[in-house]
């Protein structure tokens, strides 16, 4: 077996053991259960705010540090985090182990920008996109088989919420093992990088070598902060790529809040507030959602960026009327169907901005600018928690006004990118009007 498809193999197995997680998607009946004996409104405005925090103060800290540390070790904390995150969740009740659980959970899920950046360090360029391929398959594969798996252990009463989180733990534990026997990475990116920092001759960019024309292979401080500016510079003047990273920012701020408090308003809106069929949904959900991705990677965005602009814009507007929706159903057949639809459009949509994104990146830049990217998204997620979901900082609104102004959010997101659209085009008419005249 070649090198690479090893590799590939065993990010393979560890992203999908990863995700494999069946208690997720009963996690809030578990958590506002009687297990504990904590209500709804404890758990999320006291418990997953922290998370929220801890995922964006954790991944300042494993954003600067993978590429110096070489991404294995990170691989390593993240299957070591998830394993104690389980721990405290089975053998703990009250809100101050849940507070610490959700530390791990920073850490666990900060460290996916290792696992997603290995590969570019370890797997030669001609193949990113094939293990890229496969590790996406695997992940979405661990989740829909978590989802279904759940469901069906729910439904035929074989394990209750608490016991699905011994399933995740397992799947965890086996991880570990996993990320040990993954090869070291000998180079990285920026600190160990083969390249060193681009230099400016004659008004371009031309990579710097060393004096026998080989290029060198070590550590350096400077070359990697040279080449860090450079890849910084090189994306972000770039007005598409800046304009489709907002753009990108933005919307994943407000899926991620979504996901994260969807659970609450099923739970809200079920009879007996008792949702049981999240396993279902959920594994529905990644299926179609994965369909959604892998329609849009076929198509050639980037040669009509203005029409998938336009596309993007109005699918945005159509997902904040359905969250609008969810929030004035009181049948929680409606906000499963919902939830499934805002799921395949939002991975169709996200995917089109990824790929115009990546494809005007300079090369090695795409960990780093859709780390950035992550960081962005995810501290205007931070500052969305703390007004609508905290009660002491900000308005500690319930599960159907959280959906509402989520809703308005999607609205307001596409109202904005219709309307700079909307300019540009007027802006380009009246370029083109006076071109004619001159």
């Amino acid at each position: 077996m070649e090198s690479w498809l090893k590799i590939s193999l065993l990010l393979c197995t560890f992203g999908f053991l990863r995700e494999l997680r069946p208690s997720e998607p009963f996690v809030t009946e578990y958590l506002a259960g009687d297990w504990r004996n904590l209500t709804s409104e404890q758990v999320y405005q006291e418990v997953y705010p922290f998370g929220t925090y801890s995922v964006l103060s954790q991944l300042v800290i494993v954003f600067l540090i993978t590429d110096l540390v070489r991404y294995k070790p990170v691989i390593v904390l993240s299957a070591i985090a998830g394993i104690l995150m389980f721990i405290i969740l089975i053998w703990t009740k009250t809100i101050l182990w849940l507070q610490i659980a959700q530390i791990f959970y920073g850490t666990f899920t900060a460290a996916e920008v290792a696992y997603y950046t290995y590969m570019y360090a370890k797997v030669d360029k001609e193949r990113y996109q094939v293990v890229t391929g496969h590790t996406r398959a695997a992940i979405l594969s661990g989740k829909f088989l978590g989802g279904l798996l759940a469901q069906i252990l729910v439904s035929t009463d074989s394990l209750n919420f608490r016991q699905l989180h011994f399933l995740s733990l397992s799947t965890q534990l086996i991880s570990l093992p996993v990320a040990l026997i993954l090869p070291q990475v000998p180079r990285s990116l920026y600190f160990y990088a083969a390249k060193q920092a681009p230099m400016i001759e004659n008004g371009t960019q031309t990579p710097k070598e060393s004096e026998n024309g080989e290029q060198l292979a070590k550590f350096s401080l400077k070359n990697a902060g040279q080449l860090l500016w450079f890849h910084l510079v090189s994306s972000y003047t770039n007005p598409v790529v800046l304009q489709w990273s907002v753009w990108w920012a933005l919307a994943t701020c407000g899926q991620v809040q979504v996901i994260s408090y969807i659970q609450f308003l099923w739970k809200e809106v079920a009879p007996d507030h008792l949702s049981t069929y999240n396993g279902g949904v959920e594994a529905l959900a990644t299926l179609l959602g994965a369909i959604g991705a892998f329609v849009a990677g076929f198509l050639n965005s980037n040669k009509r960026r203005s029409t998938y602009m336009l596309i993007n814009s109005i699918c945005a507007a159509l997902l904040g009327g359905l969250l609008i929706w969810s929030s004035y159903s009181s049948n929680v057949w409606v906000t499963y169907v919902i939830y499934v639809i805002f799921s395949a459009i939002f991975f169709f949509i996200i995917t089109v901005a990824g790929a115009i994104v990546a494809e005007n990146l300079v090369e090695d830049s795409f960990g780093l600018v859709f780390g950035i990217n992550m960081l962005v998204a995810l501290i205007l997620q931070t500052i969305l928690t703390i007004i609508v979901v905290e009660p002491n900082t900000g308005y500690g609104l319930g599960p159907r006004d959280q959906y509402l102004v989520y809703g308005s959010y999607f609205v307001g997101l596409a109202s904005i990118y219709l309307f700079v659209l909307l300019c540009s085009k007027i802006c380009h008419r009246k370029s083109q009007q006076v071109q004619i005249f001159n």
